[in-house]
Formats: C-alpha cells, sequence, structure tokens
C-alpha cells in the first residue's frame, strides 16, 4: 500500500531537476501512506515525473522500490494498492513466455502488473487484476499517460490540470504543493457536498480537479497534450444487470455453499502479506464473517480490534468480546469516552482533504490507530450492506412505496401540500395529544417532523427520488450555499441504475456507484492510511461482487430481514444467538456533543460574523436549525454537522 504522485508538464519547459524537486514535495506530503520507502522517476523529455511513498507489504526488499520499470524497458509504473492474484498472473506469464524466460527481479505484485501489460496490453491486463489499486502507467513508446482505478473506488485517485501541467495524485494534498497550485473552492460541489456529507466522484471541491471514478481508465497523449474521457473497463451498473436478470437457479442451500466459496477465496486471497496482519471486529454480520473465515484458515490466533464506547446505546464491543472468545482470536479492545472522540475530531479537516461529514470517521480513526499499534494490514467488513442488503433504509423505503406508490401523484401532490404549511411545532402540538393514547414504547418523539417526512415521500415520483430525498440532508431548495448550482450526480442519470426492475435493487445499486465509493470507501481509506495502516475489504472482491448480484433478492431479504442469505453462511461458523441483533453500527451522538461540550465549538464555527465574512453560506437557516437544536423544539445533527465539518475544514485549508 502506498501514495502516488506524479507531474505531465505539456509545455515541457520543466527541467529534469525541476521536475524532481516538484515530484518529491508532492511525494512528501504522501509520506503517512507510505513510510517505508521514496521513488522518483523523471523522464524532462517527456515532461513526464512520478512519485511514490511505499508501504512495504509484499516483497519488502528493495526489488519491490518504486516506481518500477518493465523489463522491455516500455512501461514505467507508480502503483499504489494490491493485487491479490498476482501469483497466479505470473504463473500464466511464465506458461505464456513460449520458452523465453521473464527475468523477474523479486516477487511483487508492481512486477507482475508491468510484465502483464506488457504482455496483454493495458486494457486486458487491468481486466485480469483482482484487487485494489490505483494506478499511473508511463507508456514510453508510444507516448501515453494512463491513470487507472480498482473497480470498487476502494484506492483514491485525483487530477487536475494547472495551466499547461497536469498533477495526479492519491490525495488531493499532493497536488496543492505545487506553487502555482491554488485552487478555488466550487460552491456547485459544495451544494453536493451538504446534500450527502460526502464529496460524490467525479467531482472535488476544488474546481478544476476531478476524482477518477471506479473501473475507469483515464489516458493522456504526450503527443497531442489532451486526455481523453475516463474509458470504464469494468462496471458496477452492468454486473448488477447483468446478474439480475440471469439468477442463480440453485437451491438455498446450494446458494450458501456457493456464496460461502466465493467469500472464503476472497478472504484467503487478502491474508497475504509480508508483514503482520490482523482485523477489524465489530461483532456484527459482515466483520464476524471476514474473521470468522480468517480464523478457519489460519493456524494461529487472528489478531482482531474494537473500540468501545463510554456513550449508552453506542457500544458494540460486548459483541465483539463474545465473538472473538468463541472463535478464539486476540482481541483487543480501546475503550474510549467522549472526550477522547471529540480530541480526535480535530484531525478530520487534515486526515480528509475535502469536507466529510459522516460521523462514523471518527470511530474509524480511532480503531485504525488501534490497529496499526500491532499489525500493518487490517481486513475490513465493509460492502456487505451494499451487497446483501444491509441497511434498514432498503427495507424502510421498499415499504413506504409499496404503500403509497399506487396513489395518483397528482393526489399525493395535493395532499402534502395541505401538510406543508403548518409548522412541525404545530403538527407536534395538534397530534400530542393523539399520541399519548399510544404505548410509550410506539409513541413517536416529533410527530411533526414526521409529519412534514411524510410530505416529502408524497411528493415523489419514484422510489429513487423518493430515496434521493431520504438520503438528503440539505436539499437543493433549501441549501445554504450563496451561489453556484447543483450539479448532475447519478440520480438525474437513470441509465446507470433504472435497468434494474426491483426498488430495493435500485437503491443498492445507487449505493454501490455513489455512498460506497464516496463515503465508506474515503472514511476506510483516510482512516488507515493516515497511520501507514493498510485495510483490506473482501466482499469488495469483484468476483463476490458479481456472484452476489447473481442470489435473488428474496434470499437477501426474507420476512423483512435483510442480509438472510450471508447469516446462512455465517451460522456455519458461529451460533447464531452470537449475532442476531438489531443493527447498531458506529452511533455517534453528535446531537447531544453540539447541544453540550461542544456548544462553543459550534458556536464559534457557526457565528453569523463568521459566516458572512467567509462568505460561502448564508447564515440565516443556518442560525435559524441551530436555535431550534439547541432549543430542543427541533433536531436538526446531521444537518448542522455538515456545516461544522465544512467550516473546521475551510478553516484548516485557510491556514495549511
Amino acid at each position: 500500500m502506498c501514495g502516488i504522485t506524479g507531474i505531465f508538464d505539456a509545455s515541457r519547459r520543466m527541467g529534469t531537476s525541476e521536475l524532481d524537486v516538484a515530484v518529491r514535495r508532492m511525494t512528501r506530503a504522501l509520506v503517512h501512506r507510505g513510510p517505508d520507502d521514496e521513488g522518483v522517476w523523471v523522464e524532462a523529455v517527456a515532461g513526464l515525473a512520478l512519485g511514490h511513498r511505499r508501504l512495504s507489504i509484499l516483497d519488502v526488499s528493495p526489488q519491490g522500490h518504486q516506481p518500477m520499470v518493465s523489463h522491455d524497458g516500455r512501461y514505467v509504473v507508480a502503483f499504489n494498492g494490491e493485487i491479490y492474484n498476482f501469483q497466479d498472473m505470473r504463473h500464466d506469464l511464465d506458461r505464456q513466455s513460449r520458452g523465453q524466460a521473464i527475468p523477474w527481479r523479486g516477487h511483487s505484485d508492481t512486477e507482475v502488473l508491468l510484465a502483464a501489460v506488457s504482455r496483454w496490453g493495458v486494457q486486458e491486463a487491468v481486466r485480469r487484476l483482482n484487487g485494489m489499486f490505483a494506478i499511473a502507467l508511463w507508456d514510453r513508446q508510444e507516448r501515453k499517460l494512463h491513470l487507472i482505478r480498482d473497480r470498487m473506488g476502494e484506492k483514491p485517485l485525483y487530477y487536475g490540470w494547472v495551466g499547461p501541467v497536469l498533477l495526479f495524485g492519491s490525495e488531493l494534498k499532493a497536488l496543492l504543493q505545487q506553487p502555482d497550485c491554488t485552487p478555488t473552492i466550487s460552491r456547485d460541489v459544495l451544494r453536493l457536498f451538504l446534500r450527502y456529507n460526502y464529496v460524490p466522484n467525479p467531482y472535488s471541491i476544488y474546481e478544476g480537479m476531478s476524482q477518477l471514478s471506479p473501473g475507469k481508465i483515464l489516458s493522456l497523449s504526450a503527443v497531442t497534450g489532451k486526455t481523453t474521457s475516463p474509458v470504464p473497463y469494468w462496471s458496477v451498473t452492468a454486473a448488477a444487470t447483468r446478474g439480475a436478470s440471469n439468477p442463480g437457479q440453485l437451491s438455498v442451500a446450494e446458494t450458501v455453499e456457493a456464496l460461502d466459496r466465493v467469500l472464503r477465496e476472497a478472504v484467503h486471497s487478502r491474508m497475504v502479506a509480508d508483514v503482520p496482519l490482523g482485523a477489524f471486529l465489530s461483532g456484527g454480520i459482515d466483520s464476524t464473517t471476514v474473521v470468522a473465515m480468517m480464523q478457519a484458515a489460519s493456524g494461529r490466533p487472528v489478531k482482531t480490534f474494537c473500540i468501545g464506547f463510554d456513550e449508552p446505546g453506542s457500544d458494540e464491543s460486548g459483541y465483539a468480546q463474545a465473538v472473538a472468545a468463541h472463535l478464539g482470536t486476540e482481541h483487543t479492545e480501546l475503550k474510549v469516552t467522549s472526550a477522547d472522540a471529540m480530541a480526535a475530531m480535530a484531525i478530520l479537516p487534515a486526515r480528509y482533504d475535502e469536507p466529510f461529514s459522516d460521523p462514523s470517521s471518527i470511530p474509524t480513526c480511532l480503531v485504525s490507530a488501534l490497529a496499526r499499534q500491532s499489525v500493518t494490514v487490517s481486513l475490513s467488513g465493509d460492502g456487505g450492506d451494499e451487497l446483501f442488503v444491509g441497511y434498514n433504509r432498503y427495507i424502510l423505503g421498499q415499504r413506504a412505496w409499496s404503500r403509497i406508490g399506487w396513489i395518483p401523484f397528482g393526489l399525493r401532490q395535493s395532499v402534502a401540500r395541505r401538510l406543508c404549511p403548518i409548522t412541525p411545532e404545530t403538527w407536534t402540538t395538534i397530534l400530542g395529544g393523539l399520541s399519548a393514547l399510544l404505548p410509550r414504547t410506539v409513541r413517536p418523539r416529533t410527530p411533526g417532523e414526521k409529519v412534514h417526512k411524510l410530505a416529502e415521500v408524497l411528493q415523489a415520483r419514484s422510489s429513487e427520488e423518493m430515496y434521493h430525498g431520504a438520503i438528503s440532508h440539505w436539499a437543493a431548495a433549501v441549501s445554504p450555499v450563496l451561489g453556484g448550482q447543483e450539479l448532475p450526480t447519478l440520480f438525474a442519470d437513470p441509465r446507470q441504475w433504472d435497468d434494474l426492475s426491483d426498488p430495493v435493487a435500485r437503491m443498492m445499486l445507487i449505493d454501490m456507484l455513489g455512498y460506497l465509493p464516496d463515503d465508506i470507501l474515503v472514511k476506510l481509506d483516510r482512516a488507515s492510511m493516515g497511520v501507514s495502516l493498510e485495510a483490506r475489504v473482501p466482499f469488495l472482491d469483484h468476483r463476490v461482487v458479481e456472484y452476489a448480484w447473481q442470489i435473488p433478492l428474496s434470499m437477501k431479504l426474507r420476512e423483512g430481514q435483510g442480509k438472510w442469505i450471508l447469516r446462512q453462511v455465517l451460522y456455519r461458523y458461529v451460533p447464531r444467538e452470537l449475532v442476531e441483533r438489531p443493527k447498531m453500527g458506529f452511533m455517534i451522538p453528535i446531537g447531544d456533543w453540539i447541544r453540550g461540550p461542544l456548544r462553543e465549538w459550534a458556536e464559534d464555527l457557526l457565528s453569523e460574523d463568521r459566516l458572512r465574512r467567509e462568505g460561502y453560506l448564508d447564515a440565516a437557516p443556518i442560525r435559524e436549525k441551530w436555535a431550534q437544536h439547541l432549543s430542543g423544539q427541533r433536531n436538526w445533527p446531521f444537518q448542522l454537522w455538515d456545516v461544522l465539518m465544512f467550516q473546521a475544514w475551510l478553516a484548516h485549508h485557510q491556514h495549511s
């Protein structure tokens, strides 16, 4: 696992020394991604420089040093990630060498990658890769630079032009090291961030800079000095559509066996390392499945790591301990207080480079730091929710749409228009007496907010529009961003998901295209790499993804319970009573924090004078929500947290 950087100077004005200094400056900004080694390769006549920071995982000898040149001298690569099937590829390459033995220098996956490109070409070699990667590949013969990102978006890759110079790297902070790189914050993208709590690909928070989307190759010709549009070599949409249209005809028992096998292969391939290895263990379905399969394949106890919280309703560590005891892992748990968690917030603006307001980034950073004390590689259970109907919002969304979707849109809109003019506070007063008649366990805390949420649902034209509204924090109509307009996202392009007939399947695919790479995997990559820890995600092996989409939805969602088929696999390893409980996740009580111990910090960031002086956000709607939240009149934890995380990031951005 590493960090990569690069410069392409279309003007050819930068000499060897200047390119070397520039790319080293970029590369050293990523030392946390690769503390073990640094490498630079420069070809001034082409205007190109590649940089690499190395975290040694496979072939820790100097033979794995990057940037690396292919045996035939044609290709040069700077590569971040792991290729899990590199040994099989190496065997295939040897077998096809036609009696001319390949002069292998070492045992790294990087060397195999270069040999594969030399043998099969860029597209075919990349299609054969099973792994997570961000690759910068220079073809010295055709004078072309290829930027390549893995299928699911596990590894990041940013790029952007500054005048005649293309900058690229694993993180934006590397691009910002160039003196001429003084980008402007995009108000259009800021609107998207406040809607989703992350920056969706292919955008970045800065104008003129982009993320390379998962599963795509961006090519640049040094002859013309122009880039192509990113070209897909694999598509989760195609995998989902193909699988859903040709579902497996296996019985439940046969499906359990097949899923067990493909998951075990994914887990086992991610256990290959020349350094200490472990796993995150929350005690939930996904992480328990990964750890159980690791322990079944290991001759000694697997090292597992968990964070425990002192906040009521937020601590899953007891479940993780029970699972670890049953499986016999070497378990490490760190109990943290709310003060510890809030102290960890200070690192988020620098760690994440862009505004990022998923509160679970806090425990993810904490558990990564805990694991790094003992291991260099840790497996994670991320991805299981999107593949096997793990989020409650899928089930609730299906129920809601099945109840109101059949009602003519005009009638639904008419009802909604009658509900909205009455404030949530008034609705709470009106309904308060009625709700008092209900049992306390089902009595809504804020019935007025529920009425307004119902009005939003009623005005949706489709299940996808309803889902879009449900996951939006600051929708376009109420965005506090001054200026700009909301850019199109995948919700505006039905071609990416509307070939699936089932609303739940469409919600899952939408999340795999957006929420998974742009929130979940960003959170994991920055938290882990920030402490020089490599995180591997078996559920996102493309073979697992492709097989999961072939499993009928009826085996994933059964009797209102998600992950049904995955649970049947897990019961082979642990008793069901160990893992059968309501889904919790990392629940951070940010609403209570900003009313309590974080109130002074929040008030400073949300002050009317400050917001007006900075000029990005309209103070009026923010101050209104802040006052309502402080009084307890309304609850706005996520909307306020989004603004606070932007404000904290902006303060860091302005002073760094």
